[in-house]
């Protein structure tokens, strides 16, 4: 049975969104066993738990002891693979409520069965159909309609994993996919995969699933941007990216620095990073601490150690930085995910 969860005094949900847990088998909430009088806002706890907080609203063309909602989960570590099936019902994601994110993600979704139309935020908007993808960030206010019973499944993607295969800023976005586009096959498909027999994974497979999921991911978010084709940085950002890459460990990363190197006015090189929506600072301290993220998890090495490697002296401050991208310490995270199988080069 599902129980309505309480709002804090400052109107956020506590438990909002999948938390990060250690790796475990699926996990399955059905409010099939809840009163009829007390359905809706059971439903409503549901998707705030497995998906975002919003104000649901049931059909009004069938009684409330008729609803069905089923949610499974399948974690593989910071990710989250949400199977959904539930009846014709409508939610709202206020602006104010959006606002209250504290950690932000994405929401890869995926229509299965039936129809819905989505308002995403960012003036993206759609009708969707079975085979229908959408991207939606949980900072950002939206609206559904679910029409007809349907089935959907949806990969929760924390915006610091986005890090790891590339700047966050590029594909943490809003955006409707095209069911026909390669990468956004590969994806699904991939999805359907994990969904039949995540279950059955290893620890050591489950890290080795997440993070092929992320890549898929970030490949089908990025193709799926209209302004650049391919989604691939233009030649100079990347080449700017490849070669701070090569200098994350020890390297003079300074702006004047970099610029030098590429041939580049600093004020050009800030404009280059501020077209994506970020610093040069911003990008340097995310890869690093994509770095260290990795060698925690997959060395036995210290922590200390670890965030000198890094560029950073001071434990203290690693470890807020490190809390402040990934929601954890560098120890906490350690203890979670460890053994958990290569990870994608960061």
């Amino acid at each position: 049975m599902v129980e309505h969860s309480t709002p804090t005094t400052a109107g956020r949900l506590p438990d909002e969104g999948p938390a990060a847990r250690s790796p475990g088998g699926p996990e399955a909430e059905d409010v099939g066993d809840v009163p009829s009088g007390e359905r809706e806002a059971a439903v409503e706890a549901l998707m705030s738990r497995t998906h975002v907080a919003m104000s649901v609203r049931l059909s009004p063309d069938r009684p409330p002891s008729s609803f069905r909602a089923r949610v499974r989960q399948h974690r593989l570590h910071d990710l989250t693979l949400v199977d959904t099936t539930c009846d014709p019902c409508s939610g709202v994601r206020s602006r104010r409520r959006a606002a209250l994110t504290r950690e932000p993600y994405l929401g890869v979704m995926v229509l299965g069965r039936g129809r819905e139309t989505v308002d995403l935020g960012d003036g993206i908007r759609a009708d969707m159909r079975p085979g229908s993808a959408v991207v939606w960030r949980s900072d950002r206010p939206a609206r559904i309609e679910v029409h007809e019973p349907q089935t959907k499944r949806t990969l929760i993607v924390p915006r610091s994993a986005l890090d790891e295969v590339g700047a966050a800023s590029r594909l943490f976005r809003t955006t409707v996919l095209e069911p026909s586009a390669p990468g956004t096959r590969l994806l699904t498909g991939y999805l359907d995969l994990l969904a039949r027999s995540g279950a059955q994974l290893g620890t050591q497979a489950r890290g080795a699933a997440r993070n092929a999921a992320l890549e898929l991911v970030a490949a089908a978010v990025a193709g799926g941007d209209p302004s650049s084709g391919t989604g691939v940085p233009t030649p100079p950002r990347a080449l700017v990216d490849a070669w701070i890459e090569g200098q994350l460990l020890g390297g003079d990363l300074r702006p004047e620095r970099i610029a030098a190197a590429q041939g580049l006015s600093v004020r050009t090189l800030y404009r280059m990073f501020e077209e994506s929506g970020e610093t040069v600072a911003a990008y340097v301290r995310a890869r690093r601490l994509a770095r260290a993220r990795h060698d925690i998890v997959t060395t036995g090495e210290t922590i200390t150690d670890i965030a000198i490697r890094w560029g950073y002296t001071d434990a203290s401050h690693f470890s807020r930085a490190f809390r402040g991208a990934y929601g954890s310490s560098p120890s906490d995270y350690r203890e979670l995910f460890s053994g958990c199988g290569p990870m994608p080069s960061p």
